[in-house]
């Protein structure tokens, strides 16, 4: 009869311990779950693009513009994110900060006028909303604080029409390499 109690009293044991080994892992799946769950540079873009001005707004309201062609799955656009952020903290009282995500149909009219085929995609517009230049790729934080002085001033800007590293883009939001917009241009093996 005394191994029936202890039997009992074994299977309440072993049946606490796998309850708190369960409890432990479901702690721990949620923490994990919740840390993956940070934002990302590519929220960080979605962020600035609903703040950003309205593209009509932006052409109508007097002030000069810079207008950034990008998309969320751009390195080269997540890259800079920071960058354009802290300028539009330091510049956003005297210049239109306009994004145009181009996996949007919507901009396809604008992504055909200011032949856009590579991102991140600036276009520089005067104050009657002219364009009168434009970089392709990414840009030193200096290279575009330069050019948004020059626009607010209405001189010519230092580095209009500078290239650099880009995410290809063709108006069909495919690469012309590939098939897939996210290879950034890797040949489909």
């Amino acid at each position: 009869m005394s191994d029936n109690l202890t039997q009992p009293q074994g299977t309440v044991g072993k049946r606490i311990r796998n309850s708190l080994i369960a409890f432990a892992a479901i702690a721990l799946s949620v923490s994990l779950f919740l840390g993956l769950q940070t934002p990302t540079e590519s929220a960080s873009l979605d962020g600035q693009a609903e703040s950003a001005v309205p593209l009509e707004v932006a052409l109508n309201n007097g002030k000069p513009t810079l207008m950034e062609f990008y998309a969320n799955w751009c390195t080269s656009c997540q890259a800079m994110a920071k960058d354009l952020q802290e300028l539009k903290q330091d510049y956003g009282s005297d210049v239109n900060f306009v994004m145009l995500n181009v996996d949007n149909s919507k901009w396809l009219p604008e992504i055909l006028r200011y032949r856009v085929d590579g991102i991140p995609h600036f276009v520089y517009l005067n104050r009657q909303g002219d364009a009168i230049a434009q970089t392709l790729g990414e840009q030193p934080h200096s290279v575009l604080q330069a050019d948004l002085e020059a626009l607010i001033a209405n001189a010519p800007l230092p580095y209009a029409n500078a290239t650099g590293k880009t995410s290809e883009f063709n108006a069909q939001g495919q690469s012309p390499s590939s098939s897939d917009p996210r290879s950034h241009g890797a040949q489909v093996q």
